[in-house]
């Protein structure tokens, strides 16, 4: 985690309130105060200093009665709080290898990370089943700090990975195609045809990769 921004953030609880956050499309104080057990204008008072600070802000979500409700969500400045893999040294030398071997070769050298990470995960793959290698699939993600989670399908939903953090959001904001290898990467893995559903606003990243069992 980024050492200087946790400096700035202070306190535990609002750790736990970006923590929170970060695998919701946004809570009200109400919904806080009930998952942290404090109280609403302690909850209050924090979610207005990071919002002053530029990690928070908010919405108003449409309720059924009654005017809307004010939600707070994460900023994009909270991005770095989390797990990051790539840094600005992989976009340099991506960059750099265009420059000398033509505008494919970073794209060539992707295919071939990713490549290597599908056969590195083919051969640690537990499960018989397509829910049981996603559930191995999920908690692997989730170890590498995609805060990932296995989620059971509905009557009108297929299962999903679902995941609310991506260290290697540069990446992905620079290089496109990474979204296609992520999703051949799973397809590889579970063996069936997956989904991938990615959903950007504000500081919210969440990705659902939905597959058929």
């Amino acid at each position: 985690m980024n050492q200087r921004l946790l400096s700035e953030i202070g306190r535990t609880q609002r750790l736990e309130i970006l923590n929170s956050l970060k695998r919701t499309q946004g809570m009200s104080v109400n919904e806080l105060v009930g998952k942290m057990k404090m109280s609403y204008m302690g909850i209050k008072q924090h979610c207005l200093t990071l919002q002053r600070d530029g990690y928070l802000d908010t919405w108003r979500r449409p309720q059924k009665m009654g005017r809307p409700e004010v939600v707070y969500r994460l900023t994009r400045r909270t991005h770095d709080l989390f797990p990051t893999d790539s840094n600005q040294l992989t976009l340099e030398l991506l960059r750099s290898s265009q420059e000398i071997y033509g505008p494919n070769a970073a794209e060539k050298l992707l295919y071939n990370v990713f490549e290597r990470k599908i056969a590195a995960l083919k051969t640690k793959v537990k499960g018989e089943t397509v829910a049981e290698r996603a559930k191995w699939l999920a908690r692997m993600r989730d170890s590498e700090g995609y805060m990932a989670q296995f989620i059971p399908g509905e009557k009108d939903r297929a299962p999903q990975i679902g995941e609310y953090h991506s260290p290697i959001l540069n990446l992905l904001e620079r290089y496109p195609i990474v979204a296609r290898l992520e999703q051949e990467m799973f397809e590889a893995v579970l063996g069936t045809r997956v989904h991938r559903q990615e959903t950007r606003n504000s500081g919210l990243y969440e990705c659902a990769f939905y597959f058929a069992v």
